[in-house]
């Protein structure tokens, strides 16, 4: 099956502005991208991690070309990718570089352990998945990053850490249903019974 490319010419006054701002309405999950072995590690704070397909198990990750991690990924052809739950907020700082922190420096004050692949894996995460690449498309800045999951290490934590307007937002499972029950639900019921 050959992938169809379409170079599409459009005059557009779509300011970088104007579409981060667009983008910033959608609200994602914060995971840590983990790459490279031994002490030749890195990883970044994403929110673009997305599930592909369950048969076989594969997600996608968008990755700026420019960021330390992803020379590591191309190279050894494996990453993690390390979701976090609503009170690893100071990981998922530390992984955007803050404070000037590079490498192997992002990974102190958390314990990890190495997967089967060899990439470092964030204990403690709601999920921790080992990925091997499976194909890398090169666009623009970045690159979107196809991994078939090799192992999945779940959690039994349900407060999820997101990302929405420009800054993390915790989620969780259980306090968050009975919330948006109380005040939804209750209506919607009432709407569906007015239309019987």
């Amino acid at each position: 099956m050959n992938p169809v490319v379409r170079n599409i010419a459009i005059d557009s006054a779509v300011s970088a502005a104007e579409f981060r701002g667009a983008m910033r309405h959608l609200t994602g999950g914060v995971s840590v991208i983990t790459a490279g072995r031994g002490k030749d590690i890195s990883g970044m704070t994403v929110s673009s991690v997305s599930s592909l397909s369950v048969d076989p198990p594969s997600l996608m990750v968008s990755i700026n070309r420019t960021a330390s991690s992803y020379p590591l990924i191309a190279r050894h052809g494996v990453f993690g990718v390390n979701i976090l739950t609503a009170d690893q907020l100071d990981i998922a700082e530390r992984f955007t570089g803050k404070g000037g922190l590079k490498g192997a420096e992002r990974f102190a004050g958390a314990e990890w352990t190495t997967s089967a692949s060899g990439v470092p894996l964030l204990v403690g995460a709601l999920a921790a998945l080992d990925c091997e690449v499976e194909e890398i498309i090169e666009r623009h800045s970045h690159a979107i990053v196809i991994g078939r999951v090799l192992e999945v290490i779940a959690s039994q934590r349900t407060a999820a850490l997101a990302y929405w307007h420009g800054e993390y937002v915790a989620i969780d499972r259980e306090e968050d249903a009975v919330r948006l029950a109380e005040v939804s639900l209750p209506s919607r019921h009432v709407h569906a019974r007015g239309l019987r």
